[in-house]
């Protein structure tokens, strides 16, 4: 039940972030969550949309270089140490978390995280067995 984030690579300059979300918007492409990487000269963009396959026609069709990851949303207890348990269960199954990040959204005194694994058919396993609820595409999609 992993589902698509959009990343794009773009230089650290004012205006290359905004060229990205105007191109978006002006297509009608709802962005609901995103999280930026930089460095001093360039960043990483990454995104969950409202309808990935057009974000990426409307970036190709304006020459914006962009990719697509398989990325798990879990939902996990708003409770100090919760996410910590979570990591754990994740490192007794030797996953490798690439990257992770926050959707600000509570569900019922719960979070959404954003995880990126290494193996991404392994984590599915392991977070089902857990317990945890892995949150979908169209539940994401939703808000």
């Amino acid at each position: 039940m992993s589902f698509t984030q959009i990343s794009v690579f773009l230089e650290n300059k004012p205006g290359h972030l905004e060229k990205i979300l105007k191109v978006l918007g002006d297509d009608k492409v709802n962005i609901i969550t995103l999280t930026i990487a930089e460095t001093s000269d360039f960043g990483i963009l990454r995104m969950i949309v409202n309808s990935s396959k057009k974000a990426i026609e409307v970036l190709r069709s304006n020459n914006v270089a962009c990719s697509t990851t398989d990325i798990l949303a879990i939902e996990i207890e708003d409770v100090p140490g919760a996410l910590c348990e979570a990591i754990g269960t994740f490192s007794k199954h030797n996953l490798n978390i690439e990257y992770m990040y926050t959707f600000n959204e509570k569900r019922n005194n719960r979070s959404i995280m954003i995880f990126r694994f290494e193996d991404i058919d392994l984590a599915q396993k392991v977070v089902k067995e857990a317990g945890y609820k892995i949150v979908s595409e169209s539940e994401i999609s939703e808000q």
